[in-house]
């Protein structure tokens, strides 16, 4: 895992509920995405991989607790190290990338989570706008709108070796037989890779997204893992 190059302060003593959000080069989303997950809880942990924007700024300004990794190691290796500097029983993680978020859906996530009935939820989009809805309900089990246990999480094999974390989340769930499901976020968002970065890059970074993410059980048999 890259190492942080300059986190703002230590961690904070133990809390019960900390949002965090890995992010790469979101400098125009992060800061209302931090926005929202203060009104949830004082402790919401951004973690900059490697970003070369205002990312870090924007959510420092926002109000957020930043991390900045010095290299981009992926999404695995920044959740991880949001997870490692918060003591929260509990996390919310989100994608930094998300347009229409609200408390509401903060909520709807972690509420199932707190009161027992469930171990994780898992975020899906509905009326958001086509893409999302339709990327999201494809591959449900890739959603980054989570909520569970940060102990729980934090011990899932491979959470910070993967530049992907959502293939090891879903091997932990099967493995370990915790309750789990789907809690649909109503007209949430993410804003597309082509629309971020241009038609040819972003379908260049979504193409080698979804290669990594195909070709994660050879990487875990090849370690014996």
């Amino acid at each position: 895992m890259t190492a942080p190059a300059s986190p703002d302060s230590a961690p904070l003593g133990p809390a019960q509920v900390a949002v965090v959000i890995p992010a790469f080069n979101e400098a125009d989303t992060v800061a209302e995405v931090v926005r929202v997950g203060l009104t949830l809880t004082p402790e919401v942990v951004v973690v900059s991989d490697g970003s070369t924007d205002g990312t870090a700024a924007a959510a420092r300004e926002a109000g957020a607790r930043v991390l900045e990794l010095a290299e981009n190691g992926g999404k695995g290796p920044a959740l991880k190290a949001a997870l490692e500097h918060t003591e929260a029983e509990f996390v919310v993680m989100l994608d930094a990338d998300l347009v229409g978020l609200t408390r509401e859906h903060l909520d709807l996530l972690l509420t199932p989570v707190l009161n027992g009935s469930l171990d994780m939820t898992i975020g899906v989009f509905e009326g958001g706008g086509f893409v999302s809805d339709w990327g999201n309900k494809l591959t449900p089990h890739l959603s980054g709108q989570r909520a569970c246990r940060r102990t729980w999480l934090l011990a899932v094999p491979r959470l910070g070796e993967e530049r992907w974390p959502e293939p090891p989340i879903t091997d932990a769930l099967k493995s370990t037989g915790v309750r789990w499901d789907y809690v649909e976020l109503p007209y949430v968002a993410q804003v597309v890779k082509e629309k971020k970065r241009g038609f040819w890059k972003g379908a260049q970074a979504r193409t080698k997204m979804y290669a990594d993410l195909l070709t994660y059980r050879a990487r875990k048999k090849r370690d014996g893992s």
